[in-house]
């Protein structure tokens, strides 16, 4: 089976002495994972970056064995960000993101494009905002769509709104903008509150159900906000 197409690297370990198995999102079939070879070599490991953009021709003898890449730089992304540790840790968290909540084999053109609107918006001046909004698109692309409106409550508190969702055990803060859409005067706490809101429900929903751990590098992220 040979085929070609174009993928975002998201992980990589290493396999035998001048290799790796790498873990593509691709654009036409999916998360795909696949030996490349050589991949220690100074000609190739340079672009080999987790986040950059690769054309690749894939190779296997058939669909039960693990196949081979051959891959070629399209956009080295994640090189742009290397000096700038908030981004290049949201960068960090969101491939695990992507490698945990997408299935092997499963195209998705909407994920694919999410990922390359995610590199637009890291250069834009309120970025954080922005990646609120791509996480809770990403979550409705994989059927999981967290409707804030529909099971948050709100308090007057000096004549201004404040929004929560209440459990069995904690009170979560919502922040205005994610109900009122109004994007002036939003602070690092709202980053890391909406952050917070999304990742206890990613926890609730889909990561305990299923006995997945849920991403230390993703904390490490938020933790930024705090």
């Amino acid at each position: 089976m040979i085929w070609s197409d174009r993928g975002f690297l998201l992980s990589k370990v290493i396999f035998q002495e001048n290799s790796i198995i790498a873990n593509f999102y691709t654009k036409n079939h999916g998360k795909s994972s696949g030996i490349i070879y050589g991949a220690t070599s100074k000609k190739i490991k340079s672009y080999l970056q987790n986040g950059n953009e690769l054309y690749l021709e894939y190779h296997s003898k058939n669909d039960n064995t693990l196949g081979y890449f051959k891959a070629e730089i399209i956009n080295p992304f994640t090189a742009k960000f290397f000096q700038d540790k908030k981004k290049l840790n949201c960068i960090i968290s969101m491939l695990a993101l992507i490698k945990i909540l997408t299935v092997d084999g499963q195209e998705n053109i909407r994920i694919y494009k999410l990922l390359d609107d995610f590199f637009i918006l890291l250069n834009k001046e309120n970025w954080e905002i922005d990646y609120v909004f791509w996480e809770l698109s990403l979550l409705k692309f994989i059927g999981y769509d967290l409707n804030i409106k529909e099971f948050c409550k709100y308090e007057v508190i000096s004549n201004q709104k404040k929004y929560f969702i209440q459990n069995s055990t904690k009170k979560l803060i919502v922040p205005n903008f994610l109900i009122e859409k109004d994007n002036e005067n939003i602070i690092d706490k709202d980053i890391y509150n909406s952050l917070n809101l999304i990742s206890e429900y990613m926890k609730k929903n889909i990561f305990i159900p299923n006995n997945i751990n849920f991403p230390s590098v993703r904390q490490n992220f938020i933790n930024h906000f705090k």
